[in-house]
């Protein structure tokens, strides 16, 4: 019923609470339709884990941004939440309040999305046992692969398919 990449997404996002992750997933996920095809939701999602990366990053202006564009996105989108298992008016009211902590400059904390569909909830603890995470742990701040993941990652492949599309867009002219 629900995409594995959406699970996974819900894993890190309860799990080791890495946001970082919880973006590629829903973006390699979110490419795979054809353009004009995509499913919005998956970019609101996309934005809520961006925003806390940026947030627990203390980057209050880029958390603020991408909150208010997950927000955006979310409020119309009340039947494609609940199809995903969420709690339609608890997550709205999660992600303004989040979005006031960040307004006024209060630190991170982690949240957890309001999952109302059990047999959801049961895939994710399973997958958070099976990759062994603690299901609804609190983030480490600790952990600067986790904290500062985007300067600390491979970024090989993003360069060479920017390269790649850059080489068809020149081609087609």
């Amino acid at each position: 019923m629900y995409s594995q990449a959406y699970i996974d997404y819900l894993v890190h996002f309860h799990g080791d609470r890495d946001y970082f992750e919880c973006h590629e997933l829903l973006e390699e996920h979110w490419k795979k339709d054809e353009r004009g095809h995509r499913n919005i939701i998956w970019v609101g999602l996309i934005q809520i884990a961006v925003s806390l990366y940026h947030h627990r990053r203390q980057n209050f202006a880029g958390a603020k941004r991408t909150m208010q564009k997950a927000l955006a996105i979310l409020t119309k989108e009340e039947e494609n939440i609940t199809q995903l298992g969420l709690n339609y008016p608890s997550l709205l009211k999660l992600l303004r309040k989040q979005l006031a902590l960040i307004d006024t400059y209060q630190p991170y904390k982690s949240i957890n999305l309001p999952i109302e569909d059990p047999a959801l909830l049961r895939a994710c603890k399973q997958r958070s046992t099976d990759k062994q995470l603690v299901w609804l742990s609190a983030s480490n701040l600790q952990n600067d692969a986790i904290v500062h993941r985007h300067s600390t990652r491979d970024r090989s492949d993003v360069i060479a398919e920017r390269q790649a599309n850059l080489l068809a867009k020149q081609n087609n002219r």
